[in-house]
């Protein structure tokens, strides 16, 4: 991974490509079997950040549901729908909403992990809101992640994250996740 991370940052100094190239640039990289061109498919998607317009989270979304798994999803949430969210806020809700009420169980997965590197920023009644919608969810991925957004909350609220475990039913898994860091 560093060999490849170092390779990209290399590439992103010398040859970044024009803003209008990202999309396709993007799509051909995720539509190889090789993992490695998917995560620089994202960091590219990232390295833009300060380029990004509305619309991006076309982009954002179609990285999510093409060739998904938990890492490429995760750090698509963390590099790109998250960082997306803060710098258009109006488009939060209506975004993640659908998400979060998707038959699509990864971005379902994001609707609740693009909040998770927020901090004091996070929308608890939000997240509320859409973990509840999911806690009945049979999805090994979406337990998970409702355990680990809640986890990484309470490094900020503990005992927020404490009083909602106790106050909701919830899979095993997500408590499990969710306390990690609590007692």
């Amino acid at each position: 991974m560093t060999l490849r991370r170092g390779l990209c940052k290399q590439y992103m100094k010398e040859q970044l490509p024009d803003y209008r190239e990202l999309d396709g640039i993007t799509k051909a990289l995720m539509s190889v079997p090789e993992r490695e061109l998917h995560y620089f498919a994202i960091e590219l998607t990232a390295a833009f950040r300060k380029q990004w317009d509305e619309k991006i989270i076309e982009l954002f979304e179609w990285m999510i549901v093409t060739k998904s798994w938990w890492d490429t999803v995760d750090y698509i949430s963390s590099e790109c729908t998250g960082p997306y969210f803060k710098q258009f806020p109006k488009n939060r809700k209506r975004i993640t909403g659908k998400w979060n009420r998707s038959d699509n169980f990864w971005l379902q997965r994001s609707s609740l992990l693009f909040q998770k590197n927020y901090k004091k920023e996070t929308d608890t009644d939000l997240l509320t809101e859409y973990i509840l919608r999911l806690a009945g969810s049979k999805e090994f991925f979406v337990q998970k992640a409702i355990g680990w957004v809640l986890r990484e909350y309470s490094k900020t609220d503990a005992k927020w994250v404490v009083h909602f475990v106790k106050t909701h039913d919830l899979p095993a898994l997500s408590k499990r996740e969710a306390l990690k860091r609590c007692v």
